[in-house]
């Protein structure tokens, strides 16, 4: 039996705090899940095209670019714990923000609110992270990480089910198969149908941000160790260390494209059984909400599968592997048809289980107390689903500028319909990430040889 075997990934005397910790991880789970299928809502409700509708993710996830290295520099200054209580207090406020802007109307203070949530997440996992990967031995530190991850998404799970039965199935304007079929109802029936869906749409979040208020302080009377790993540095030394790492900067950038092919591939699922149904009858229409819940318990499982694996396969050689086969099931997407191509859009939720915290871990490797200040780069890279599913956006909307919904078919690739040529993106995204799993594996394999 190897020495990474008999290391406990948790040891007894960190079970409380981690625990605490890893309660916080399905937290984030819920609002992203929860606000992944918005767009759809919004896209009716405030009468948007998928280039508009996709700002919810714009705002939702910009604020991680914002908030990571503020988040990293006041954990250094003060403690793990001081930056959960504080993303959990900005979580709250930006939630509870909701019921204005329900009661004004307006998109864009919807867009502020979850900005401001976004914000508060952007501490909690840059803060949460390395603690979680702090609790224990070094070696089986990513095996932790995938652990205390494993929890986010039943957090997701609870998200996508609140969307759609408090949310999606309550909405007006799902009675409706166009936006254009609300406006025609005059405008003071379209109004009324805007303020009941936007206060639909805003109980959840509301519900969540006084959730979120009993949680900061439980936090406040839970002891979270410091887990101090070593000699704090200054900024300067700390970032020179950093980047000294050769798995770090192409980490960065591996997660990057990674949150991006999962914003994609968990958003789109919608617009394309939208596209699907446009040609099934009223009777044999599909529910988008029940596909995505379909690709998070695949995820759930395989996550929890994978970290048990790693006990006996390398996971950079598990990160290569599954990217591989994650881009291989978007070009499944791009090239099929009706249900084929939502089942492989489903089966990438699969093979992106593991990504997240192995790249994580796999970045910040050996890092000690540096990984304080590393980690807001892991966190900014989250950015990623604020810009990649805007262009995907752009290429599902682009038939329409022109009119012609097979243009891309017509011009480029053989009668490929915009929305699954769009799956183009996810597939590069993957195949950058299976690049990193092969060079994290060399790079370790040297340092261990």
């Amino acid at each position: 039996m190897s020495e990474h075997t008999k290391k406990p990934i948790v040891p007894k005397e960190l079970l409380v705090p981690f625990i605490a910790a890893t309660s916080i991880f399905a937290l984030w789970g819920f609002a992203n899940d929860l606000t992944n299928p918005m767009v759809a809502a919004f896209k009716k409700v405030m009468v948007l095209s998928n280039k508009e509708a996709y700002n919810v993710q714009f705002a939702f996830y910009f604020g991680y670019g914002v908030m990571a290295i503020p988040a990293a520099l006041f954990i250094r200054k003060f403690s793990y714990k001081s930056g959960i209580l504080l993303g959990l207090a900005l979580y709250a406020i930006g939630a509870v923000l909701f019921y204005p802007a329900a009661l004004e109307g307006s998109y864009a203070y919807f867009l502020i609110s979850l900005f401001v949530i976004t914000c508060g997440l952007g501490f909690l996992e840059t803060t949460s992270n390395p603690l979680i990967l702090s609790m224990g031995d070094p070696s089986t530190a990513t095996q932790r990480l995938n652990l205390a991850q494993s929890f986010n998404p039943i957090g997701s799970l609870t998200g996508m089910m609140v969307a759609k039965f408090v949310v999606l199935d309550r909405i007006l304007s799902a009675n409706y198969d166009d936006s254009s079929e609300i406006v025609a109802l005059g405008t003071q029936k379209a109004s009324e149908i805007k303020a009941h869906d936007l206060d639909i749409i805003s109980t959840p979040y509301i519900a969540v941000g006084l959730f979120v208020a009993v949680v900061f302080f439980i936090i406040l009377k839970t002891k979270i160790p410091s887990m101090v790993m070593g000699e704090q540095l200054s900024i300067k030394e700390s970032v020179r260390r950093i980047f000294k790492s050769k798995t770090y900067l192409a980490g960065v950038i591996a997660q990057m494209f990674y949150v991006g092919a999962q914003i994609m591939c968990w958003t789109a699922i919608f617009q394309l059984v939208e596209f699907i149904n446009e040609n099934l009858s009223d009777t044999d229409k599909i529910d988008g909400t029940f596909w995505n819940i379909a690709a998070m318990i695949l995820f759930v499982l395989t996550r929890f599968i994978g970290t048990a694996l790693m006990k006996k396969i390398n996971p950079a050689k598990m990160l290569t592997y599954f990217a591989i086969a994650g881009g291989i099931l978007c070009v499944g997407v791009m090239t099929t048809t009706g249900i084929t191509s939502l089942v492989c859009l489903v089966l990438v939720s699969v093979f992106m289980s593991i990504m997240f915290p192995t790249i994580y871990g796999l970045a910040l490797k050996d890092m000690g107390e540096e990984a304080k200040l590393a980690s807001s780069g892991l966190i900014m890279a989250i950015v990623g689903g604020a810009f990649l599913p805007k262009l995907q956006a752009a290429i599902m909307d682009f038939g329409d500028t022109v009119n012609d919904k097979e243009v891309f078919g017509d011009v480029i690739s053989g009668g490929i319909t915009e929305i699954h040529f769009s799956f183009i993106l996810p597939a590069i995204c993957l195949l950058f990430v299976a690049f990193y799993g092969m060079y994290a594996y060399k790079v370790t394999q040297r340092i261990t040889n």
